[in-house]
């Protein structure tokens, strides 16, 4: 039988079932009763895991939530086509395919055989998990100018092997290779 968790128990970053559907708490406020209202509330800002939405609930202390059947499998990134991008189990060699609505803009950060994490919810793929960092090669960006650091213009925008656009340093040239945040998609140095 699935672990009951009380709402009152529920805190950030913690995974619950609501609705049959897992969700991922982003923050919670507990309001202790009042004189009126003799019930403690529980106020949970959380997110759908399957169609990524935010919602804010309120929920009564008692109520009680199923711990959603939550596993993550490392993989790696083979190659996309129209019917999706397709990704090898590290553990059984298994392939299997995520479509392009689930990956959707995070198809900019993948790279031939990066490993990520694949979180499954009752044994179905539900979302990727990046490494905070990746490293892609620029592939189109203007040359840094003399005298663009007196106007405070210190970055110039950069495209990458993905199709990925961002912001880089003046040094920054065609064909090397830049690190970039995943959650944020910003530089981070050089690789």
């Amino acid at each position: 039988m699935a672990v009951l968790i009380d709402a009152i128990s529920i805190k950030r970053k913690m995974f619950f079932e609501f609705e049959n559907t897992p969700y991922h708490c982003l923050d919670v406020q507990v309001s202790p009763p009042t004189a009126r209202g003799r019930q403690t509330l529980v106020r949970i800002k959380m997110r759908n895991l399957i169609t990524r939405a935010v919602l804010d609930k309120t929920f009564k202390a008692s109520e009680k939530f199923k711990e959603p059947d939550l596993t993550t499998v490392t993989a790696s990134y083979q190659y996309t086509d129209r019917d999706g991008h397709y990704f090898m189990d590290q553990e059984t060699f298994e392939t299997f395919n995520l479509g392009v609505d689930m990956v959707g803009d995070d198809r900019l950060l993948l790279t031939e055989n990066l490993v990520v994490g694949v979180e499954k919810y009752n044994g179905n793929p539900i979302r990727l998990e990046f490494p905070p960092l990746v490293e892609l090669t620029v592939t189109a960006t203007e040359p840094g100018t003399p005298g663009d650091t007196a106007a405070g213009n210190v970055t110039k925008p950069a495209t990458l092997e993905t199709g990925l656009e961002i912001r880089v340093p003046l040094f920054v040239k065609e064909g090397e290779k830049v690190k970039v945040h995943t959650e944020t998609r910003e530089f981070a140095g050089r690789a």
